[in-house]
């Protein structure tokens, strides 16, 4: 099994590449990522981790990842900018081919596009059903379609690794946004299924599934009560701080490298001791 340079979290990302400048093995190197979702918050944080331990990264989002791409190159890394909207069979089908075209293969992907940060909270039975719609089109059929344009091309290069992003709300059974937690609860069956259907193929499916990350997503959701939810949330958990992108870099790192090799079908909880499985 290969054994790399692990992701420490004290030192930034461009650290992390002048190292490998120097010398120093990086755990995904040779590896070929796709990441959504990776305009801004965790998506461009997993894939600023993932090149800055040798991975080439192909950043995705319905928007532009162009700032994404251009800290990633700065700083020594390999990435490309690709816009693609998840709710479109055709275009993950062209994301992946764009993978491939450019890098060769595909051996890891990310699922961590999704509905989140503009969502409007209600009780269950008030909550808009277009709203509704809209959460399950891209955070359910989103991951799926996005699960079926990278299988084949990781079968035709002898396995892979699919992470797919959940969260800590699907677990708890977080109130007032029904929409957001019956997608995020789908995302683990999903991926138990998929362990199981993908394992023969040497193709892993995990989930994370992290608390209340503080990104810009966090703060859109929360709003003018954010400050009363950090604290909230941070009382909770056995590790009384609030999480960072950089709480969640290692665990992605773990599961896209070859460290990880045995495990597939799991969920992940990255939440300080929130919820113990």
């Amino acid at each position: 099994m290969f054994i790399g340079v692990h992701l420490d979290p004290r030192i930034s990302y461009g650290e992390h590449l002048k190292k490998m400048e120097a010398g120093a093995m990086g755990q995904l190197d040779d590896k070929v990522a796709i990441v959504t979702g990776a305009a801004r918050g965790l998506g461009r944080a997993y894939a600023e981790a993932m090149a800055s331990e040798g991975a080439a990264v192909l950043a995705c989002d319905i928007n532009s990842c162009a700032e994404t791409v251009a800290s990633i190159v700065a700083a020594g890394g390999r990435a490309s900018d690709c816009v693609a909207d998840v709710a479109s069979m055709d275009s993950c089908k062209t994301m992946a081919l764009q993978a491939q075209d450019t890098y060769g293969k595909i051996d890891v992907l990310v699922n961590n596009a999704a509905l989140y940060g503009g969502l409007k909270g209600a009780r269950f039975e008030q909550l808009d059903e277009a709203q509704w719609d809209a959460v399950m089109n891209i955070n359910v059929k989103g991951l799926w379609q996005c699960c079926k344009a990278v299988v084949d091309p990781m079968r035709a290069s002898g396995g892979g690794s699919i992470i797919n992003i959940s969260s800590l709300a699907a677990v708890y059974g977080l109130p007032y946004g029904l929409d957001y937690v019956a997608s995020k609860a789908a995302v683990i069956g999903m991926t138990r299924g998929m362990a199981r259907e993908l394992g023969a193929d040497n193709i892993r499916v995990n989930a994370v599934a992290p608390s209340a990350v503080m990104t810009e997503g966090t703060e859109e959701f929360f709003g003018e009560k954010l400050d009363k939810a950090k604290r909230v949330i941070a009382s909770g958990q056995v590790i009384q701080r609030n999480l960072d992108t950089v709480d969640l870099t290692g665990t992605i790192i773990y599961l896209a490298s070859d460290n990880s090799a045995f495990v597939t079908g799991q969920t992940h909880m990255v939440d300080g001791g929130s919820w113990f499985l």
